[in-house]
């Protein structure tokens, strides 16, 4: 059970890092109408991007695990992919929305995993996440008018 929940945790650390480089494209690229909502907006979320994968890591530490540390790593265990580059601001916002979707799922499943392995901490941790994670998504479907 515990290997199961390192794997969960790092494809969360992975997940976090290829956003955390995607959000910075994303900030650094935006153009149009909406330029100056979305840069503060990304710079926003690449920041709490930031502060996820030290959580996590550092949780993974505590448990006498290790977190996954490299690009490659992350990439490779990600479910997240790294933006292509010619997204437009629309396009960035609905692949945020896509990506955030996809890790409430996971997070889902590693809160059970937590759960199992009668680790309260690390599952408060991921439902904190799961929790911020929700409302991003219903606020940048409100900013594409869903």
């Amino acid at each position: 059970m515990k290997n199961e929940l390192t794997q969960a945790v790092n494809k969360q650390i992975a997940n976090w890092s290829v956003l955390y480089i995607k959000l910075h494209n994303y900030h650094w690229y935006v153009t149009g109408s909406e330029f100056f909502t979305l840069h503060a907006k990304f710079e926003e979320l690449y920041n709490e991007a930031g502060l996820h994968i030290d959580e996590l890591a550092e949780r993974l530490l505590s448990l006498g695990d290790k977190p996954v540390a490299t690009m490659a790593g992350c990439l490779e265990i990600s479910s997240v992919k790294e933006a292509k580059g010619e997204e437009n601001a629309s396009q960035m916002v609905k692949m945020i929305v896509e990506d955030f979707s996809t890790m409430i799922g996971e997070l889902k499943n590693a809160m059970d995993i937590a759960e199992a392995a009668k680790d309260e901490t690390t599952g408060d941790m991921l439902l904190s996440i799961h929790s911020s994670l929700e409302k991003h998504v219903w606020m940048l479907n409100s900013f594409l008018g869903k």
